[in-house]
């Protein structure tokens, strides 16, 4: 009992707070993405619809390291994107912990991306004609009506990508790296403990993560349920 409370007090809870923060930042980002084209997907139908939804879905199966090196390629030092931000603004996202936002929000958006098209296209179309003829204009429609219908199944959604963001390792490590104080996440600090020979610090730092994860697990399925 002794050597675990001395455990947890000498550790560095860095990279719990960094992941909590990276998490929520790029969650938002997901959210916001995620709900306009959910609801271009499930409402709209255009050439190449399908093809444009498999696209953004692609983070669900692609290899993480496909992913960083995507961003990499759009965003890093030698792109023109990057190349602009390091000459206007001395600023780049590579080893940076904005870097890691960027990855793991790219990683949760499918996950928001899915729950609010199937939330958007389960909603009663009746009842947003409904409030049509009270001269509603389409976006009060969609704020008063729509949305409050599809938010459960947003809301389950935005909680899956938040522990999706929260375990995000590989598309992060090629990013924005694993530097200590800086840009080292909670998944990348179980590795590196584990690299180092710190078996105790690892599995702190697992159970950590794993009940931190439960907790958003059920909340998300408790959300499912009022769908």
């Amino acid at each position: 009992m002794n050597t675990t409370n001395s455990l947890i007090a000498s550790a560095d809870w860095f990279p719990l707070v960094l992941s909590l923060k990276v998490a929520a930042v790029a969650t938002l980002l997901a959210l916001i993405a995620g709900v306009a084209l959910g609801w271009v997907f499930a409402r709209k139908r255009f050439p190449g619809h399908t093809v444009l939804e498999a696209v953004f879905m692609l983070p669900l199966v692609l290899p993480p390291t496909v992913i960083g090196y995507a961003i990499l390629v759009a965003g890093g030092r030698h792109s023109p994107l990057g190349s602009w931000l390091r000459e206007h603004f001395d600023y780049s996202i590579i080893f940076s912990w904005h870097g890691a936002v960027v990855a793991s929000a790219v990683v949760a958006l499918p996950l928001v991306l899915k729950s609010a098209s199937a939330a958007f296209a389960g909603v009663d179309r009746s009842l947003e004609a409904a409030a049509s003829t009270l001269r509603q204009s389409p976006f009060s429609v969609f704020l008063r009506v729509t949305l409050p219908l599809a938010w459960p199944g947003i809301l389950a959604g935005t909680l899956l990508a938040f522990a999706r963001a929260m375990g995000e390792f590989g598309a992060s490590l090629m990013v924005a790296g694993s530097i200590p104080q800086q840009t080292q996440t909670l998944s990348m600090a179980i590795y590196d403990a584990v690299q180092a020979g710190h078996d105790d610090l690892a599995l702190l730092l697992v159970v950590v993560t794993s009940l931190l994860s439960v907790t958003v697990l059920v909340l998300s399925n408790r959300f499912f349920s009022l769908r």
